[in-house]
């Protein structure tokens, strides 16, 4: 058997399929028309150090095959031909990332040249043999243009193709397959069956292993978009928890001033009424009215920072209808609504209970509305306990549970966004979290002196 009809050349592909292998399923990111992003720069270095590399391999592997053939060689023009044609087939893969179809088209052409040229060195040393390979796997799997990377691949396979023919023809006209076993088939068809296997395997080999890596790097990007996709939504669902929670509190606040300012207008009637009869009376409604209106300047505040805070670019939708005034004073009733209802709630006061200001009363009823929420939607528990703790210059609120979270599905916790942030306006500290006995813990201490309050960041600008 001749050592020509040896080496690997290959067949045009039968390619029809538009969809590549490794391309993941429709997930929501399009990537029609992607094209592959160039090699970075330490890529590049590492091929002009591997293509370096392969071109020395393949001198000295021309120099092993030559001592190791059985018969005096040719070494061709200047007696470095074999050499040079081994050097120049491996030094193209120097760019083979960067410039993938010319480096195939060049390696093609010099493997052929090197096969015609320095049969010796071409049978017997595998790093030419590598090197096509290389080159066929780098132009599928980096190649920008894929219909001009098909069609330089199915010109490289004619051509490789239409070559092994001609061996396959030159082999036959001077019996060079031949042997001394006669088996089921000659030695000629044997050796045309066996030499055209090797041949499959190896360059459709190296065209899928190539078409792999590359639906591998579309995988991979759609995967990044769908990340970056997914923690915008998030963060722009927390932005909307936030915002939504502000401008529930602001409507709440809206209450408490227009309370107080009617309350300032009544007392102020009054006051003129008796101002000549009794002074002393009039003088009380107007302590009445210097009060009421501090307390309503520093809820008009926070309402103004809050307002200033909220994105004017956001769609907000109208309000809907308002339920009765919540207050710390209604948490026996939320609990009376809670209970016998899969979940059983306990309550619990500590500390003497002071008048709180209202912004405070309904934020506690409301934290202690979503936690008990969080509570039935997204845990397995079966009995919660409300702690409201007055501590003289602050309130605590602390809702527990003896339960673990539900496996599906999960909350997006924009819950505990909304908590933290009412708590934030008010100047308090959060504490959410899973206890270290079991169960989860809601936890949150609001001032109840409202000079003791940060003002917004916008305020404070």
């Amino acid at each position: 058997m001749s050592t020509t009809a040896q080496s690997p050349v290959g067949r045009r592909t039968g390619e029809s399929k538009v969809s590549e292998p490794g391309t993941p399923p429709a997930t929501g990111t399009t990537v029609q028309g992607w094209r592959r992003p160039g090699p970075t720069p330490k890529e590049q270095k590492y091929d002009i150090l591997l293509g370096l590399g392969m071109a020395v391999a393949a001198v000295i592997g021309t120099e092993l095959a030559r001592g190791a053939a059985p018969n005096q060689v040719d070494l061709g023009i200047g007696g470095v031909e074999p050499y040079v044609l081994s050097a120049a087939g491996a030094l193209p893969l120097c760019f083979r990332r960067r410039w993938p179809i010319p480096v195939l088209l060049v390696v093609s052409v010099l493997f052929v040249v090197a096969g015609e040229r320095a049969t010796f060195a071409f049978a017997g040393n595998l790093i030419t043999q590598a090197t096509q390979f290389m080159a066929i796997y780098a132009a599928v799997a980096w190649a920008r243009d894929r219909r001009l990377m098909k069609a330089a691949v199915g010109l490289v396979f004619i051509g490789m193709f239409g070559w092994l023919v001609l061996n396959f023809v030159r082999a036959l006209e001077n019996d060079e397959i031949k042997g001394p076993n006669n088996g089921l088939l000659s030695p000629y068809i044997s050796g045309v069956v066996i030499t055209l296997a090797l041949n499959v395997l190896y360059f459709f080999g190296a065209y899928f292993w190539g078409r792999t890596a590359w639906g591998t790097a579309r995988q991979r990007y759609e995967l990044e978009q769908q990340a970056t996709e997914l923690a915008a939504q998030q963060q722009a669902n927390a932005r909307r928890a936030v915002i939504d929670e502000r401008l529930r509190i602001s409507r709440e606040l809206h209450d408490v001033v227009a309370h107080h300012i009617s309350s300032i207008g009544v007392q102020a009637g009054g006051a003129r009424r008796v101002m000549e009869t009794d002074p002393e009376a009039a003088k009380n409604a107007l302590s009445v009215i210097e009060n009421s209106s501090r307390t309503a300047v520093n809820e008009m505040r926070q309402l103004l920072g809050m307002l200033r805070a909220a994105d004017p670019d956001l769609d907000v939708e109208a309000p809907a209808a308002k339920a009765p005034q919540a207050g710390a004073d209604r948490l026996p009733a939320l609990i009376a609504d809670v209970n016998g209802e899969g979940l059983s709630v306990g309550f619990h006061q500590i500390g003497h209970p002071v008048q709180l200001p209202e912004t405070v009363s309904v934020s506690v009823y409301r934290i202690a509305q979503e936690a008990l929420t969080n509570v039935r939607r997204h845990s397995t528990a079966r009995s919660a306990h409300i702690t409201l703790r007055y501590l003289g210059d602050s309130v605590e609120l602390e809702v527990i549970d003896d339960g673990r979270p539900k496996h599906a599905p999960v909350g997006s916790r924009l819950g505990h966004v909304g908590i933290r942030e009412r708590v934030g306006l008010l100047g308090g500290e959060t504490e959410i979290g899973p206890r270290p006995v079991g169960g989860f813990r809601v936890r949150v201490r609001i001032p109840l002196d409202p000079q003791n309050r940060p003002l917004a960041k916008e305020e404070q600008s």
